[in-house]
């Protein structure tokens, strides 16, 4: 029996078993080999561990993905306005957090109207494009070179931007088909609503009013209270005998305005505290408020002059209350609409 062969005892009998040993000494090699690649896997898994992730999937959206590059790409102006700003550590990364939680909704939501675009077919042609850009320049009153110049600020080129006017228009497009397209405000609906705010199509009235105030001291005692309080009412006194009410403010009033005869201008009701305006919508030009205990002290309100401005008709109206119901419905009908294209997908955060 040579060297090259191994003996096996198989219980009571031996049998002699010649083997090769060169399949063996590949054997050894492969899984010396096999060794060395794992080892060599292992130390580059242990480097990784310390590497920054440049790009990753942090959203599907049906079938697309939004991609960690995008995010990134999308919120970096603002993280770098951010950081510059000198917030205090927590504050700043609430801020960020907000801010790119708010960017990858944007995202998600970009990537549906994407998806709504191809399958309703809409197209914009370059045309469209180069005009969008020219109304805006015409609007904003700059010139090709202005808008260049701003771009570059912005870290854009021209073909970028034309890229987001492409798909402004493309999501107007959309809304307009999806949205737009099924909203009718009737006649009986510009109606009612004229009905239900006659108030703001009525006219207006402004209010030209003067005053007479003694003030009270915050650590005023509830004597001097009323040491005050009888000397302003002795005023109003004065005033229903007749008195003119600029020569009793210039004489009692603790108004910088005294002066001036407590002129204090002309006012919407809306203008005044909910106190002064109860007091002041029931009187007629010439009339007073009794005394009134506010905040500044104790006054008394004259109302000079009442201006009314013309009311609208109906008619007069019609077109004004028509835009206003239409853009009310669209922001409902948007908001209704998207809602349902969210639910009827399948979106995937990431974390």
């Amino acid at each position: 029996m040579g060297k090259n062969s191994f003996v096996i005892k198989c219980y009571s009998n031996t049998k002699i078993i010649v083997i090769s040993q060169k399949p063996l000494k590949h054997l050894v090699f492969f899984a010396g080999c096999t060794f060395l690649l794992i080892c060599c896997c292992f130390l580059e898994v242990k480097k990784a561990w310390g590497a920054e992730v440049v790009d990753r999937i942090v959203a599907t959206v049906n079938d697309e993905i939004v991609l960690l590059y995008d995010l990134n790409q999308t919120i970096k102006p603002y993280v770098e306005r951010i950081k510059a700003s000198n917030y205090s550590y927590e504050e700043e990364r609430q801020m960020l957090f907000k801010m790119r939680e708010d960017a990858l909704n944007m995202l998600i939501e970009g990537k549906l109207a994407d998806q709504e675009i191809k399958q309703y077919k809409i197209s914009v042609s370059d045309q469209e494009i180069n005009n969008a850009i020219e109304r805006m320049k015409k609007t904003t009153s700059i010139t090709d070179e202005e808008l260049r110049e701003e771009l570059s600020r912005q870290g854009l080129t021209i073909e970028e931007y034309h890229k987001q006017i492409k798909e402004q228009i493309l999501r107007e497009k959309l809304i307009s088909r999806a949205v737009k397209s099924k909203i009718v405000i009737t006649s009986e609906d510009i109606k009612t609503n004229y009905e239900n705010h006659k108030d703001v199509y009525s006219g207006k009235k402004k209010y030209h009013l003067r005053n007479i105030i003694m003030k009270v001291a915050a650590d005023a005692g509830e004597t001097e209270k009323l040491m005050i309080l009888k000397k302003i009412e002795d005023v109003l006194s004065q005033l229903k005998q007749g008195e003119p009410f600029d020569k009793l403010a210039r004489n009692y009033s603790d108004s910088p305005l005294a002066s001036e005869g407590g002129d204090l201008g002309l006012f919407d009701l809306k203008d005044l505290s909910p106190q002064l305006q109860e007091a002041v919508k029931v009187l007629e030009e010439g009339e007073y408020t009794p005394v009134l205990d506010t905040d500044q002290g104790y006054q008394i309100l004259y109302v000079q002059e009442i201006q009314k401005s013309p009311g609208k008709t109906l008619e007069e109206s019609t077109s004004e209350i028509s835009q206003k119901l239409y853009k009310e419905a669209v922001n409902r009908k948007y908001e209704s609409w998207f809602k349902e294209l969210k639910s009827r997908s399948h979106i995937k955060v990431i974390r």
